[in-house]
């Protein structure tokens, strides 16, 4: 079996649970790694911003990926490089959500924005990424085709019904390059485990990438394997399979000799 040396989890629909909570078994199972000296990191669509609550309830020093890859964190205090979306292209798109009356939101190094709170200082923000949320297909398809034809930006997704805009070439795999590019380690010594559109490029790119058992269809056809739900510990599974080996760990059930971290409740907002 190869040697894998980076573990990179998204978090919605892989590391959390459908209530938002990281499981006993898969924060065993991170400490268990981390103890066997693996790397184990978030890469996620959402922003430090709403990331945080997570990686600290985990007391995660590792890299982080974030906002799809327009942010990369050496540590969770400082910043390896960042890039922003064009404030003309972030413009455009939210006056095409105002016009076609779906929900939107936006990330940027200043905060998170949506329909419900935007800014007035449109010129004055760092835009990271921008999303639109709707259960109308032909609305959405219509979005899609749009952005497409600009031939400007990475378009996916974080759910069947959202679409996530960043810069183009900008994406999870991208960010996780840059990461092991630090810690001179290659991507064929990468884990990845993803649920949504937004996860298959470091899926495709990684040494072995990992659809949960709950993803899209297209992601589990680009996987190397499947395995079972995020609400299964699918997390923890795979760890124990691929870094473990299956051999139990000290603490397989509970939180072994980490300090508390509290018993599952960090929960985040809703981004779309």
């Amino acid at each position: 079996m190869p040697t894998y040396k980076l573990v990179a989890l998204d978090m919605d629909g892989t590391l959390l649970n459908e209530e938002k909570q990281i499981s006993a078994e898969n924060r065993a199972a991170i400490f268990a790694a981390l103890d066997a000296g693996v790397t184990v990191m978030v890469s996620t669509g959402r922003g430090v911003q709403s990331a945080s609550p997570y990686i600290e309830e985990l007391g995660l020093a590792t890299p982080i990926v974030a906002v799809n890859g327009s942010e990369v964190w050496k540590s969770p205090k400082e910043l390896l490089q960042r890039v922003l979306l064009p404030t003309s292209e972030l413009k455009a798109m939210h006056q095409m959500a105002v016009e076609l009356d779906t929900w939107y939101w936006a990330y940027a190094v200043e905060g998170i924005f949506n329909k419900d709170g935007w800014t007035e200082s449109v010129d004055d923000i760092r835009w990271l990424k921008f999303g639109y949320y709707t259960e109308e297909e032909a609305k959405l398809a219509h979005i899609r085709q749009t952005l497409e034809s600009w031939g400007t930006l990475e378009i996916t997704n974080s759910h069947p019904c959202n679409l996530e805009l960043n810069p183009k070439g900008i994406s999870k795999a991208s960010g996780i390059r840059a990461v092991c590019d630090m810690l001179g380690i290659e991507m064929d010594e990468v884990i990845a485990m993803g649920d949504s559109e937004n996860d298959l490029s470091m899926i495709r790119e990684a040494g072995l990438g990992v659809a949960m058992g709950n993803a899209q269809e297209s992601v589990k056809a680009a996987a190397d394997i499947v395995t079972v739900t995020n609400d299964e510990h699918g997390v923890a599974k795979v760890i124990r399979e691929y870094i473990l080996q299956g051999r139990a760990w000290p603490g397989e059930h509970d939180d072994g000799d980490r300090p508390a971290q509290g018993n599952n409740i960090v929960t985040a907002p809703k981004e779309y």
